[in-house]
């Protein structure tokens, strides 16, 4: 077999790579031989944790609308099935219903595989894998890279007893693997099981209500949202079925929706709630069809935001906060983790407004999920793990990053709201918004970067310290995070390390007008004293 880094594709706990030309100086990486051995390696990975051996295992295979898929997907299914390994192919897909293919009685799979590089251009996919308990750590896919590169020194005659195979390894199945693939309706059986949450959530307040509407406009137990109207933005990835499979059949009228049909070019604007221009269409498809509200999807599904009925965002900091709310509504005192860049605002509606604590961790959606896992193993009520980018997990959703699942509890609760006259925006009208925000991205030019990068934070740390005029914020689980108190900025700035690349992330945000110019050149000072950290953006 041909040479491959197979570990320069990790990207935390997924997988990413570059799969097809057409972005100059972008070479693919992710091939199909790459497919084939990280296939196999989830596989001597999932075996070993259940303790099934191949032939017992089954395994799902999903993918987005990405150009990439059908290459990727086939290479996949024939190391899969060359093990005995039985497949389900659930074509296209969205990642929270591949992690539910584990759930659901009908296909009790042992693992999943998607195929989605989320939000990221046309030339790029990748691989998120999942067992019976969730999506993998970082370091469960840094053993199955590990695995698929020892496969990848077997001799060619290999007949799985040579030094490089896993104990646990059967002789590879000979004849026809293609009976080993079955095509299923995931996406039919997920679709039914959000209407039902759906149904079930909307009329909790009405148990007793008709199971038939006197009107096409009037609500029923089976029809809970007629008379509302939904604008859905799928940014041309794999979210088209909520508009057509969940909402419209539940009553909704859906027709403002826009770029429903699965497109892996991506043709209008980058399938990713956190994108402007995204939100931007998303935004004034409410306003020209004068919706109730709107939801918007990344490429998977995994994440997804909201707009009001006055066509303001509800995404970032707006979005954890609604979630919130909705968490609240499960346990009142239950705890909010969220990534390291929330604002001191939300912290303010967390606390204040809902009575709730609020645990500013890390970035990562794998860090936000596994800290709420460990503080309710730890006895802490941790309801909601969600990241400023639209991962949102549930506790009663197994803690999966369902951007479905999160648009369902908000239709859920909008429906409830309209029915008593109140409009979706009610629900975090009390949260406030810095007068201004900024990200700014520092790139470090040496080869050492995470070296290099821990040198600037230990001493940004220290020289924060020793300003009086200023409060380093304490604790703090990632970066260094630093408030300026002075009335004339009111704000704050954190300083991190990115999850992998060698950048250092700035984000800013001031209560008052030309704050973020103020504390960007009082960072700017600081930080020239570092020739290797490129400041030339602040």
């Amino acid at each position: 077999m041909s040479e491959l880094n197979l570990k320069k594709l990790q990207n935390g706990s997924d997988i990413r790579g570059i799969a097809l030309p057409g972005i100059p100086g972008e070479e693919p990486n992710l091939t199909e031989e790459a497919a084939s051995l990280l296939a196999h390696g989830f596989c001597e990975w999932l075996s070993e944790k259940t303790g099934k051996p191949f032939s017992a295992l089954t395994v799902s295979v999903g993918h987005d609308p990405r150009l990439s898929e059908d290459m990727l997907k086939t290479a996949a299914i024939n190391s899969i099935t060359s093990l005995g390994v039985r497949v389900l192919d659930c074509g296209l897909a969205s990642t929270p219903a591949m992690f539910m293919s584990t759930v659901f009685p009908q296909y009790s799979c042992d693992g999943a595989i998607m195929i989605t590089a989320s939000h990221l251009p046309f030339n790029r996919n990748g691989f998120k894998y999942f067992d019976k308990n969730g999506g993998l750590d970082k370091s469960d896919i840094t053993n199955i890279i590990e695995r698929a590169e020892n496969f990848a020194e077997c001799p060619d005659d290999c007949d799985y007893d040579c030094e490089n195979c896993s104990p646990n390894s059967e002789e590879p199945v000979c004849g026809i693997t293609t009976l080993l693939v079955s095509k299923c309706d995931l996406m039919d059986t997920y679709c039914n099981h959000l209407r039902d949450i759906i149904k079930r959530g909307v009329n909790a307040e009405n148990p007793a209500g008709c199971k038939t509407a006197v009107s096409d406009n009037t609500p029923s137990y089976d029809r809970p949202l007629a008379g509302l109207k939904i604008a859905v933005d799928a940014g041309n990835g794999a979210g088209g079925f909520y508009a057509e499979k969940v909402l419209a059949p539940l009553g909704a009228d859906v027709s403002g929706s826009c770029f429903l049909n699965p497109d892996g070019n991506f043709p209008n604007h980058a399938p990713n709630p956190e994108d402007k221009k995204a939100m931007e269409a998303i935004s004034r498809r409410v306003l020209e069809t004068k919706a109730d509200f709107g939801l918007i999807f990344d490429t998977d599904v995994d994440r997804s935001a909201a707009v009001d009925e006055n066509g303001h965002e509800i995404s970032r900091n707006g979005i954890v906060a609604l979630a919130s709310v909705l968490a609240s509504e499960i346990s009142s005192k239950t705890t909010i983790v969220t990534d390291s860049i929330t604002s001191d605002q939300l912290t303010e509606f967390l606390t204040s407004s809902l009575g709730l604590t609020h645990l500013r961790y890390k970035r990562g959606y794998k860090n936000v999920i596994n800290k709420a896992i460990e503080l309710n193993k730890n006895g802490t009520d941790c309801q909601l793990a969600i990241e400023t980018s639209g991962h949102a997990a549930f506790k009663e959703n197994y803690f999966l990053d369902d951007g479905a699942y999160l648009a369902a509890k908000i239709v859920i609760k909008a429906a409830q709201l309209i029915r008593r006259g109140k409009p979706l925006s009610s629900v975090i009208s009390t949260l406030k918004e810095p007068e201004e925000a900024a990200e700014i991205r520092l790139p470090i030019n040496c080869e050492d970067f995470a070296s290099y990068g821990s040198r600037i934070l230990e001493e940004l740390e220290s020289w924060a310290r020793s300003q009086s005029s200023l409060q380093l914020i304490t604790p703090n689980y990632e970066g260094v995070r630093i408030r300026f108190p002075d009335e004339t900025i009111s704000g704050w700035c954190l300083l991190r390390m990115s999850l992998h690349d060698p950048i250092m992330p700035l984000n800013i945000e001031a209560d008052k007008e030309g704050g973020c110019r103020k504390i960007a050149e009082t960072l700017r000072m600081f930080l020239s004293r570092f020739d290797k950290l490129d400041i030339s953006k602040l």
